[in-house]
């Protein structure tokens, strides 16, 4: 029998051979290498230069400013220190035959003084009505009414008790005064002084001239007003029988 070819081995014949794969990965490499980038990229790259700089000349700005705040410092701490050492040096060089100047005492302030203003006179008797026998005790009180102490003068020198009746000068005892004397006494805030004159009922002139006999204050209203120096007293009322 003749050799009959397989239908496998027959088609193994007849097929053509396929062609080798081409590699084409290559070439794309190749082609994307060659490529420009796009506007956008050179945005974010200008972008981000830019930034940087940016960033590069801050620090730089930063650090020169602090290098020339510590010289400042250094330079005010250097020139506080020459001054100190120059007025030592100053103060400590006396001068031949100088003499040191006093320093100034501080002026002492007046003390506070009363006010004389406040310093009244009363004028008062230890009974509004006397009988025929009664001798009227008239009474002279200086009260100091402000907040400090007053030296006052409550001397015979400067007392007066007044006696009128009217327009009739009844009685002084300035007139007939036999000793004139001062007597100072300081006078607490809201305390007095008080001073008290017998009065006998007689007449006085001033001078202490003589009165006629008999001449006595009769039975009536009277005034007595008390006097200390230039202070005067309100008028008080009293009667006699």
């Amino acid at each position: 029998m003749g050799r009959q070819d397989t239908p496998n081995s027959g088609a193994g014949r007849n097929r053509s051979p396929k062609p080798a794969a081409q590699k084409t990965a290559p070439a794309k490499t190749v082609s994307r290498a060659g490529r420009k980038p796009s506007p956008a990229v050179y945005r974010r790259r200008r972008l981000f230069a830019g930034v940087a700089l940016l960033l590069v000349l801050g620090l730089i700005a930063g650090g020169v400013a602090t290098v020339t705040s510590l010289l400042g410092g250094a330079e005010r701490a250097v020139s506080a220190q020459d001054s100190s050492q120059a007025s030592s040096a100053q103060g400590s060089t006396a001068q031949p035959g100088a003499t040191p100047s006093a320093s100034p005492s501080a002026t002492p302030s007046a003390s506070p003084t009363c006010e004389q203003k406040l310093v009244t006179v009363k004028a008062a008797t230890n009974k509004t009505s006397y009988a025929a026998d009664e001798k009227p005790v008239l009474s002279l009180t200086v009260t100091n009414g402000g907040k400090l102490p007053c030296k006052v003068n409550i001397g015979t020198s400067q007392m007066d008790f007044l006696v009128t009746s009217g327009s009739d000068r009844v009685f002084s005892s300035a007139d007939c005064q036999a000793a004139s004397t001062d007597l100072v006494k300081t006078i607490a805030p809201g305390k007095s002084e008080t001073a008290n004159f017998p009065w006998p009922r007689n007449r006085s002139v001033q001078g202490c001239e003589k009165v006629p006999d008999g001449s006595v204050a009769g039975s009536g209203y009277y005034v007595f007003i008390a006097k200390l120096g230039a202070k005067v007293s309100p008028p008080t009322v009293f009667q006699l029988s």
